[in-house]
């Protein structure tokens, strides 16, 4: 039995949409806090359970007779030690035996980096499933390609322009889509155990890249503008942006600016079995002006 948690969300939606192609659905289960919210699901023929990563003890029930769990990590970055080392522990006690945890790949460990919090965080779910006993596979993904449209703006067709403190960095931006059908891959093969892969596109792209690629499937100039931190903070501030939107993307152009993305690789690739989505083809389905 092979169980997807965040089964619900967009990963595991794709994840499981890749599962079914090869795998019977009698042999998947499902993980979702709201059960009535996985009704698709359950219509396909999947065992839909109900379990909370806040929860242990559901998810030890939620876990009973699965043999394969794909972990996709929580997005509450508040809560999400605790909540990972449920995850980890309600494993370990329901005899799972072999995980695929999608971690966040990162040049370095140092906490002092502009996501060095973020990167602590799946460096210890990391450490603790190294520690459980169990099997496991580390999904280090990069950065969503899907996240381009929120940075650069759903707009940047009629504004001519991306403004982001970016500088000249890159990032190998890959799929959400890519990215869950290699971890269905991983979980219907052989040879990933104890393994970690770098799951990232084989080409990183700048912002300025990104507005080239634009302004050559549209045939509108796009420029891109990096302004510093300071004048962007200020600049979004007065538009009246929420503080902690501001932060969020100041973060992460911080760290792309420092080269904390710019590792592209060919495990995506490999895995997959084709080449990963381009930036281009990706931009040209998003922006239906090319």
């Amino acid at each position: 039995m092979i169980l997807i948690t965040g089964a619900t969300g967009h990963f595991g939606t794709d994840a499981i949409d890749f599962l079914l192609q090869t795998t019977d659905a009698a042999q998947l289960a499902a993980l979702a806090r709201h059960p009535e919210k996985a009704a698709p699901l359950r219509a396909k023929g999947i065992d839909v359970r109900q379990g909370d990563y806040n929860d242990y003890d559901s998810l030890v029930r939620a876990f009973q007779g699965v043999e394969k769990l794909l972990f996709v990590s929580s997005s509450d970055l508040v809560n999400r030690d605790a909540q990972h080392a449920n995850v980890v522990k309600a494993a370990q006690a329901a005899g799972v035996k072999h995980v695929i945890y999608t971690s966040f790949q990162r040049k370095s460990d140092d906490p002092n980096s502009p996501l060095g919090s973020v990167a602590q965080q799946h460096l210890a779910t990391e450490e603790h499933l190294k520690a459980s006993g169990m099997t496991y596979t580390f999904l280090r993904n990069s950065l969503y390609m899907d996240v381009l449209p929120m940075f650069i703006g759903d707009n940047v067709l009629e504004t001519g322009t991306i403004y982001l403190p970016a500088g000249e960095g890159k990032a190998a931006y890959a799929s959400r889509r890519d990215m869950a059908e290699a971890a269905a891959r991983v979980l219907t093969s052989e040879g990933h155990t104890n393994r970690s892969y770098e799951i990232a596109n084989v080409t990183s792209y700048s912002f300025q890249d990104i507005a080239t690629l634009l302004s050559d499937l549209t045939g509108q100039p796009i420029a891109y503008h990096a302004p510093s931190v300071e004048v962007f903070q200020k600049t979004l501030s007065e538009a009246g942006v929420p503080e902690q939107a501001i932060g969020f993307t100041v973060g992460f152009c911080q760290a792309i600016q420092q080269g904390e993305f710019d590792l592209p690789t060919s495990d995506l690739e490999t895995l997959l079995g084709h080449a990963p989505t381009s930036a281009r083809d990706f931009l040209k389905t998003v922006y239906q002006h090319a």
